[in-house]
């Protein structure tokens, strides 16, 4: 028995959806047959000149009835593993004792308020994050719209052992002989969950896609006005490149048939990494905040018989992430953000940094909590001013743990701060004001900065 049949019996035994079968044996033949999923920097052309959402005018009339026909949906598998966690990385305070899901909530509840629109939240959870997030929305009973569910579950598929791409099989813990598709698999679970019918059933027809722990991504009219004035089927919304977004994924157009692609960081040859960083040579990065019409997508679903053939990631892993030692295996995986190239007339919009402000790293959460932001009344982050670099040392910061644990009164005030760098064990008091580029070093021992106290080259 081959590795294909023996993970597509795996699969069905599982109750995973036959849609997300046929997706999975798309790309294990494809990875069988050699292919890396690299695109090499002679087969695409940079893209310089998308639109911009500071030069669009649309109407408040047409904005309002775009965002009448829009639902929300945010990408809610995550973990927040690489912080420590181990629930869905939503449910992590971030502004006080309200959660990321908290926030995206009183956004969503704001808008439709404001502008008179449905406007469902729909979340895409995993097997691991589902029950969790589904009992923090209880105390929201206002937010279910009548018809529509909170959430469907994204699908799973085995990890393949890299000597003879196999099913691993890891007794001491079996659930770690799985692993979620990657967020291309949003189009595949939508359909198989039946959730994009009901949308479309329900007369919605454009969909606003962003990750849970973007706060930036808030539901906005006036870009479902542009997108649905542009007539696209597809649209992702892009921000202008500085040196801290090296590793972003961006948009190019490919040679072949002028069609708009996305490559990522794993589909860039390592030789080639010079050109991917450049920001000079690709101006503007991917902020993974998507918009597609519905009904664009169940057609080309239906036509493709559920397989977009999004472009493959091969994910090089060992089955135990805790154990470098642990066997090597493989996760096929896909981004959504590819499927712009599965869509002709698919187009691109620059918009406001402010859009973008995604939490992967404790220094990202530091500036979240701290007063470098404030919430507007309709639950939308802003910028006080010049937002300070943050640099924590990851022996001591990294995990979530160890970060409150180093901030046990509140994190310091850095509305006067160029930048922050931390090295050694330091513990905060309250009441600490960063000044300037501050910078504390290690003497290899514990150390406090004491309450009250003013950190920087001025202090």
């Amino acid at each position: 028995m081959n590795g294909l049949t023996q993970a597509r019996e795996k699969m069905a035994d599982a109750g995973v959806a036959a849609e997300a079968i046929e997706v999975f044996s798309h790309y294990y033949e494809q990875l069988a047959s050699g292919a890396t999923g690299l695109i090499g920097e002679e087969t695409i052309r940079p893209l310089t000149d998308p639109d911009r959402l500071a030069d669009v005018q649309i109407s408040d009339a047409d904005q309002q009835a775009a965002f009448a026909k829009t639902v929300i949906i945010k990408l809610n598998g995550g973990l927040g593993t690489s912080m420590g966690m181990e629930q869905a990385k939503s449910l992590l305070p971030v502004r006080g004792d309200k959660t990321f899901l908290d926030m995206i909530v009183g956004q969503v509840l704001a808008a439709r308020k404001q502008y008179d629109v449905p406007l469902p939240l729909i979340l895409m959870d995993s097997f691991r994050t589902r029950d969790d997030t589904l009992a923090a929305l209880q105390p929201y009973p206002e937010l279910a719209v009548d018809g529509l569910p909170q959430d469907f579950l994204q699908n799973r598929e085995p990890k393949l052992l890299s000597s003879d791409l196999t099913p691993v099989e890891w007794p001491a813990d079996p659930s770690l002989e799985w692993c979620p598709p990657g967020h291309g698999d949003l189009y595949t679970a939508l359909l198989a969950s039946g959730v994009l019918k009901s949308l479309l059933d329900a007369g919605y027809r454009y969909a606003s896609v962003s990750n849970s722990d973007n706060l930036g991504a808030a539901p906005s009219p006036e870009i479902a006005g542009w997108f649905a004035a542009s007539g696209a089927p597809y649209a992702a919304e892009l921000c202008r490149r500085t040196k801290a977004d090296l590793k972003g994924g961006h948009l190019a157009i490919r040679k072949s048939d002028g069609q708009l692609i996305l490559r990522d960081t794993a589909q860039t040859p390592p030789e080639e990494m010079d050109y991917f960083t450049d920001q000079d040579r690709h101006p503007f990065f991917h902020t993974n905040n998507l918009w597609f019409d519905l009904e664009a997508l169940h057609r080309t679903l239906v036509e493709r018989k559920g397989v977009l053939g999004l472009p493959l990631i091969k994910n090089v892993k060992t089955v135990d992430p805790s154990d470098s030692s642990s066997p090597e295996v493989i996760q096929i995986e896909s981004a959504m953000g590819a499927a712009i190239e599965v869509f002709p007339g698919a187009t691109a919009i620059v918009v406001g940094r402010e859009r973008f402000l995604p939490v992967k790293t404790t220094n990202d959460l530091l500036l979240l909590r701290s007063d470098a932001y404030r919430v507007t009344e309709d639950g939308r982050i802003e910028a006080v001013g010049t937002v300070p670099l943050i640099d924590l040392d990851s022996r001591y910061f990294k995990k979530i743990a160890g970060f409150d644990a180093h901030f046990p009164a509140g994190v310091p005030s850095l509305t006067e701060a160029d930048s922050l760098t931390v090295r050694g064990d330091w513990t905060f008091g309250s009441g600490v004001r960063v000044v300037g580029a501050a910078e504390l070093s290690d003497d290899g021992t514990p150390q406090t900065v004491s309450d009250g106290s003013t950190i920087g080259p001025t202090a």
